[in-house]
């Protein structure tokens, strides 16, 4: 049996969770791979690229969609386990029938995470050349470059995604540093050691760090980092626009793991001092824009003929004449 595309691996994934109990990465690979009797040559088959295992791959791949459609979850890093959605999603579909995209696009998380693509995992890395693609249809719709530009596309939205999870898991404090990070790898505070600082205590008036907008230090940004899973209402802009008077401050930004109320936002286009707002979903667009706890996995080159290359021969026929 040759290895499974990884749609067909999704509903076999299920099936392996469908005991309720959580399991690892690995341990969900070794059990499929005993399902589709693959072999060791197939086991270590690689991706185009070299960098990564064909299989493990697809099982990424398998996880990243089935996650995002929450019928499966991740209660640590690593660890999976299905989802009420999940097992809804297994009886509805018999043993002989895929669960595919298709499926999973029946469910409004999935298809906002596929709006994101234009159209974790602790495993390999996903690689684009094996990516889906960012529409339900074939991937042969749409030139090589075009398919190409769909698949990172779609490798970006589930990086995203697993950035967003990831940071959520962290303490409060460590979320306070990564807003600093981003806004230092943006340049704001230039290279100074000193340039960004957290406060995150008890007694900082309702901001949580400063930062230089410039090398010279000629202003401060103060910012208000909230690790919050409930929407971000008006009142809590209004309370953080209260701190910046208490500080003298004109501006401030605001970035929350979640997302901001109309109001909030309407509220933040009109207030003086100048407030912008940062939600979950851009941020974590600025941290793999910055390389903030991101790093490239794999680097492809596209290359074209170079005409002036061969424009060469009739140069040089011309000034023979």
């Amino acid at each position: 049996m040759s290895i499974p595309d990884f749609q067909s691996i999704m509903r076999p994934l299920l099936a392996v969770l469908a005991d309720g109990q959580d399991k690892t990465v690995q341990t969900i690979r070794d059990t499929l791979a005993q399902q589709f009797e693959l072999t060791e040559e197939e086991l270590e088959e690689r991706l185009p690229s070299g960098r990564d295992r064909t299989y493990g791959n697809r099982v990424a791949w398998a996880l990243t969609h089935l996650k995002a459609a929450a019928v499966i979850e991740s209660p640590r890093r690593g660890v999976y386990r299905i989802t009420e959605r999940g097992r809804r999603v297994l009886e509805e579909t018999p043993g002989a029938d895929r669960v595919d995209l298709r499926t999973l696009s029946t469910f409004e998380e999935y298809r906002q995470f596929r709006s994101q693509a234009g159209g974790a995992d602790d495993g390999p890395s996903l690689d684009i050349t094996t990516a889906p693609p960012a529409t339900l249809d074939a991937t042969s719709a749409g030139t090589p470059t075009e398919r190409i530009e769909a698949a990172s596309r779609e490798a970006r939205a589930a990086l995203a995604k697993d950035v967003l999870d990831r940071v959520r898991e962290q303490s409060a404090g460590f979320f306070e540093q990564v807003v600093l990070d981003v806004l230092q790898a943006m340049g704001y505070g230039g290279s100074r050691g000193d340039s960004a600082h957290r406060l995150g205590r008890s007694g900082d008036g309702g901001v949580d760090g400063v930062i230089r907008e410039d090398k010279l230090g000629l202003d401060l940004i103060y910012v208000q980092a909230k690790r919050w899973t409930n929407t971000v209402g008006r009142p809590d802009i209004q309370q953080f626009v209260g701190a910046l008077n208490g500080q003298r401050a004109h501006k401030g930004v605001f970035i929350t793991t979640s997302a901001f109320s109309r109001e909030a936002v309407d509220y933040a286009d009109a207030v003086n001092p100048r407030v912008i707002l940062v939600d979950g979903k851009q941020l974590a667009e600025l941290m793999i824009d910055h390389d903030v706890g991101v790093s490239v996995a794999t680097t492809y080159r596209i290359q074209r003929v170079d005409l002036d290359y061969f424009d060469l021969e009739d140069a040089a026929e011309t000034g023979a004449q």
